[in-house]
């Protein structure tokens, strides 16, 4: 019997397109995601949101053979915290696709674990993502654990490390590139509601462009972007594509900032939707980033977040 249980905490993925149908209407569901306060009105705006977007989003996963690989990425990544930290009985919850927490939960209570720790896969914290993974555990546990939340892990020295390393290894022959740290957006409205997200992401650029200057290779510019933006609000800016106008006839690396398991928005908005628009702009090369996944400077990190 273990004596502790790690949770791995992310938002999920689709794997069809029922699923996918499931994490879109369980994420315009999500009260940190819509706003509202009147839970009919929300569902009832997620269901039409749902209908309009169904079909033209499956369409995308279709590009990369139907499903997104954060599943299989995050198992390999518990397999590997598995050997290192053989005194956690170690699990995943999604929030928006199965397995869900009430699994994670079940799993937990099976091995009469009482003490839980929960690593949110989002190093910089938002209420979109962060509060919304960690209150939807909590709410159904239902008391059953002590539970300790790991906070928002993008200061610490070994991922950072591990995040240069990825971007060294894929500049690989050319040294002339534009950097561009892609962030996932928010609404403006978000962060004047007070979630510190955009604060974060800031600090978490400024820290990765003073780490990179100790590397020998050429960086011509190193810019923050933010990519994802849908619907009429204003949300944060400068956008990716924007940005990349800046470089034409350029050659252009983007890092994806603000995920730690590849996924829809790293795969295919990256990887095809901006490497489309690069061309167009006439980009000279554009390269896209893996995420950290499940690297072994990584995963040697998060040993080293957990056991603080």
């Amino acid at each position: 019997m273990s004596k502790k249980a790690l949770v791995l905490l992310n938002m999920g993925a689709a794997r069809s397109k029922d699923e996918l149908e499931v994490f879109l209407t369980n994420m315009f569901n999500d009260k940190n995601i819509i706003t509202v306060k009147n839970n009919t009105i929300r569902s009832m705006f997620a269901s039409l949101i749902v209908t309009m977007r169904l079909n033209k989003v499956w369409n995308n996963y279709q590009r990369i053979d139907g499903k997104s690989p954060l599943h299989e990425l995050t198992e390999k990544l518990v397999q590997k915290l598995q050997i290192i930290l053989p005194e956690y009985y170690i699990t995943t919850a999604m929030r928006y696709t199965s397995p869900f927490a009430q699994t994670a939960i079940a799993r937990i209570k099976k091995e009469q674990i009482k003490s839980v720790t929960l690593l949110p896969l989002y190093p910089q914290y938002s209420t979109t993502t962060t509060k919304s993974s960690v209150e939807d555990f909590i709410e159904k546990a239902e008391e059953a654990f002590e539970i300790r939340v790991i906070e928002p892990f993008y200061t610490n020295e070994m991922y950072n490390k591990a995040i240069c390393d990825d971007i060294i290894n894929t500049q690989s022959k050319y040294n002339d590139f534009h950097l561009i740290f892609s962030a996932h957006g928010l609404p403006k409205k978000i962060i004047k509601n007070g979630d510190p997200y955009q604060q974060q992401i800031e600090e978490h650029f400024e820290l990765l462009k003073e780490k990179l200057s100790h590397y020998a290779i050429n960086i011509k510019s190193i810019n923050l972007a933010y990519q994802s933006k849908v619907g009429p609000m204003q949300w944060l800016t400068p956008s990716l594509e924007n940005m990349l106008k800046y470089f034409k006839n350029e050659k252009v690396i983007i890092y994806p900032l603000s995920f730690i398991v590849d996924n829809s928005e790293t795969v295919f908005e990256l990887d095809i939707e901006y490497r489309e628009i690069a061309k167009k702009i006439g980009i000279k090369e554009f390269k896209v980033c893996s995420c950290v996944n499940d690297s072994d400077t990584f995963v040697q990190a998060l040993k080293e977040i957990i056991s603080l």
